[in-house]
């Protein structure tokens, strides 16, 4: 879908400028346009090595799994239907934590892991569980704490005050994230939204009554 967006945007772009007669302009600002990203991308690259390479060292040590036990008390109430052992809190954790450092790059993988295993506690496998959903809307609101890569992008364009976004970028991301989990919450409740209970913990009280 976002090639069909990208190519209308450019074919726009032609268009536009042929009608005003400013073709050589387009070309131009797309050579101009095409050496900014690169710089942009080389910029961003010690920032990412360095967070990277931090979440890396949490997950080998074990470290992702025991936040993940501290944070329990929150995160039981967000998704009563994981077991706390379950890897699907660490996965979590490591595509939230990366969100809050700014780093949506990296949190992608995380994220898609975090599906993987949350499908395996899904009884439905073609739809998503209410557990799917909550974490889809905290992973797109995502609170950032430090924006890493909002902070190298500036720098690399030459901003006098990078850091000045941090506050209004957590503001905003507590808005976006209590809005997602109220949202989220309460369209598990209505009728049109409810469904089967997923996870091993139906599978729990079905061994149970047998």
């Amino acid at each position: 879908m976002l090639n069909y967006v990208w190519l209308s945007l450019m074919a726009i772009a032609i268009v536009a400028g042929a009608i005003n007669g400013k073709l050589p302009e387009v070309t131009k600002a797309a050579f101009d346009m095409a050496e900014t990203s690169v710089s942009i991308a080389f910029g961003l690259i010690g920032i990412m090595a360095l967070w990277l390479g931090i979440l890396k060292i949490a997950e080998e040590s074990g470290l992702n799994t025991l936040l993940a036990k501290v944070i329990r008390p929150v995160s039981k109430r967000l998704f009563p239907e994981i077991p706390a052992d379950h890897p699907a809190m660490a996965s979590i954790l490591l595509n939230l934590s990366a969100n809050w450092l700014g780093l949506s790059n990296a949190a992608t993988p995380f994220g898609l892991k975090a599906m993987e295993d949350l499908q395996t506690l899904n009884q439905d496998k073609e739809e998503a569980s209410d557990a799917m959903v909550v974490f889809m809307g905290l992973n797109t609101a995502a609170i950032t704490f430090i924006p890493a890569t909002i902070i190298g992008v500036r720098l690399s364009l030459g901003s006098a005050a990078p850091q000045a976004i941090i506050a209004t970028t957590i503001v905003a991301g507590l808005c976006a994230t209590t809005t997602a989990i109220i949202v989220a919450k309460l369209l598990q409740r209505l009728p049109g939204f409810k469904r089967r209970q997923s996870g091993i913990d139906s599978g729990i009280e079905g061994g149970k009554k047998s």
